[in-house]
This record gives C-alpha cells, structure tokens and sequence, in this order.
C-alpha cells in the first residue's frame, strides 16, 4: 500500500519548484542586462569615436584654415614686398635718368656758354678789323681827295691859258653820293673811290703828254 503523502512534502515540492523558476529568471535577466550594457557601451564608443571624427574633421578644417590664412598672409607680404621693391627699382631708374638729364643740361649750358664767349670775341675781333678798314678807307679817301685837287692844282697852273674841263666828274658826283648815302659805311665807296683815282691819274698823263 502507498504511503499517503503529507500535506508538508507537496508544499515543499512546490516550493522547490518555484524557486528554481525564479532562478532561471535572474539569469535570463542578467544576460539582458549584460547584452544591453555591451550595447550601450558600443554605442557610446560608436559615440565617442564620432566626435573625435567630428573633432579631428574640424581641427583638420581648422588647421587647413589656418594654413590657407596663412599662405594668404604670405602672399600678400611676398606681393607688398614684390611691390616696394618695383616701385624702389621705378624710383631709382628715375632719379638716374633725371640725374642724367640735368648732367646733360649742365654739359650743354657750359657748351653754350663757352660758344658765346667765342662768339663775343669774334664778334670784338670783327668790330677791331671794320673800325681798321673804314679808318684805311677814310685815309685813301682823304688822300685821293687830296691828290686829285693837286693834279687839278698842277694843271691849272700848266694850263692856263688853255680852258680845262673837269676830268672824271661822274666818278667824282658818285663818290660824293656814296659817301653822304653811307657816312658810316665807307668801304662800300671804296670801288668808286679807286676807279676815281685811276680816272684822275690817267687824266694827268694825257695832260702833261698834252704839254710835253
């Protein structure tokens, strides 16, 4: 015959089973736990990583900013310095070519200068070898004047009983008027005055042949 069971052996049947149900729970529970931990910190490593992405992209950019500013500043300086040293260079080409300039102007105002002296002194010469030629003419006129009025003189007296006619009295009117028409330019008169002369001498040869 079966023993009847007691009341107490169902009761921690029972509860021998509940308990083990339990357990099973927890450890279906800590696996979730773990399994969403290990996520969660997946993700923030994901996290993580996408900032120190974001914050490498960003220094990056910053730094390619910074370099391009940089290379900017460079530029600008290398075309400042580039320009100074054009506009140095325009400066001193100019100030050379003024300098050679008033050098030439200088040359050429001494080289005036020095021909004006000569010309002064060409011009003193000339004056000197004029006031000459118009005292020689004044003297040849002097002395054909003269001569001619002793020739007259001489053949007035060889002949007076013979009337004269004046010799040369066409050469004597045309000095007359040259020398009032030029008073101060008597070698002009100079021609006339020697044709003149001539005239008075041939005259006198033919008078005293005449007398002879």
């Amino acid at each position: 015959m079966k023993e009847p069971s007691s009341p107490g052996g169902k009761s921690q049947k029972k509860f021998g089973s509940s308990n083990h149900t339990s357990i099973g729970g927890a450890a279906v529970n800590e696996e979730e736990l773990k399994k969403r931990i290990a996520e969660e910190l997946a993700l923030e490593q994901a996290r993580r990583e996408a900032e120190a992405q974001k914050r490498s992209k960003q220094n990056q950019l910053s730094l390619q900013d910074e370099v391009a500013k940089a290379l900017d500043r460079e530029r600008t300086a290398s075309s400042e310095h580039l320009a100074r040293a054009v506009l140095r260079e325009r400066v001193s080409a100019e100030d050379e070519r003024m300098k050679t300039q008033l050098l030439e102007m200088e040359c050429k105002a001494k080289q005036l200068e020095e021909k004006e002296k000569e010309l002064k002194k060409h011009e003193t010469y000339y004056k000197e070898q004029l006031n000459r030629l118009e005292e020689r003419s004044s003297q040849f006129y002097k002395v054909t004047t003269e001569q001619y009025e002793k020739a007259v003189n001489e053949v007035k007296s060889r002949f007076k009983r013979y009337k004269a006619d004046p010799v040369c009295v066409d050469l004597q009117n045309q000095i007359f008027q040259c020398y009032q028409l030029n008073p101060k330019e008597t070698l002009s008169c100079s021609a006339l005055a020697a044709e003149y002369f001539k005239c008075v001498q041939h005259a006198r040869q033919c008078n005293a042949g005449r007398g002879g």
